[in-house]
């Protein structure tokens, strides 16, 4: 449900741009991807190497981690079973809540709305990546809508990275190998499962890491009022470019 602006001084304007299910499943998500990724270390630790294929080729690896330090594992000490029972306690519910997102966009129409882009946004592609580049971020009321790029890297995050990591992990899986058992082969055997799990998590991993920087270079106080209240603030004034450009210019600091 959209609410009115609300007008602020000196030019400002508050948007309502996160419904509580966004921000609450939002929060979950936080909470969830940190454990999922120390524990998911901490079972990577036992044995740091990657491969293709059905069998582990321990002479041949695809890939080799190294060493994974105590303090970015949970536990912070070598315990691959409770490594293991909370990664897996931690990934049903950000599955759930994921599927508890995933409908909400889909029924009330966000989805198309905030996420969708237009034929218009995505021929203007190759400039937004140029401003991402520049880090000049959308002001007055561009900044109502996520742009592009936003767009397309939720879907792809959405859509594709994070089905591929519940496949992958599911495939792992004895319990679903005994009810799936085409699910293993499908994916190239449980090594290449073990594998794309990886890959699924490493690109999670670096979204969540941009997405924060992002957060801080474009307003951490405002982003953050956002997706705790869900009100966004605007300028409905801003500053031309020629006189943010002269005034940089003036200030030595």
């Amino acid at each position: 449900m959209t609410r009115p602006d609300r007008p602020l001084a000196l030019g400002r304007l508050e948007i309502w741009r996160h419904p509580w299910p966004v921000r609450v499943t939002h929060w979950v998500n936080v909470v969830c991807v940190v454990f999922l990724l120390m524990t998911g270390l901490q079972i990577l630790r036992a044995h740091p190497y990657l491969y293709w294929g059905l069998a582990s080729t321990f002479d041949d690896p695809w890939l080799s981690i190294g060493t994974i330090p105590g303090w970015m594992t949970l536990p912070g000490y070598r315990d691959l079973a409770t490594g293991r029972n909370w990664h897996f306690f931690f990934a049903w519910i950000f599955v759930a809540n994921g599927m508890i997102y995933l409908l909400y966009i889909l029924f009330s129409g966000r989805l198309a709305r905030m996420l969708e882009p237009s034929r218009a946004e995505l021929a203007h592609l190759p400039d937004s990546v140029v401003e991402h580049a520049r880090l000049k971020f959308p002001e007055g009321e561009a900044a109502r809508t996520y742009n592009v790029i936003q767009k397309l890297t939720y879907l792809i995050v959405l859509l594709v990275v994070l089905p591929m990591m519940l496949v992958t992990g599911l495939a792992m899986s004895p319990m679903m190998n005994a009810a799936i058992p085409e699910l293993l082969p499908i994916l190239g055997g449980r090594q290449s499962a073990r594998t794309l799990h990886f890959i699924a998590a490493t690109g999670i991993t670096t979204f969540a890491v941009v997405h924060v920087l992002l957060v801080f270079l474009s307003g951490p106080v405002n982003n953050l009022r956002a997706m705790i209240t869900g009100w966004y603030v605007i300028r409905t004034d801003p500053e031309p470019e020629t006189e943010r450009e002269t005034s940089d210019d003036r200030d030595p600091s």
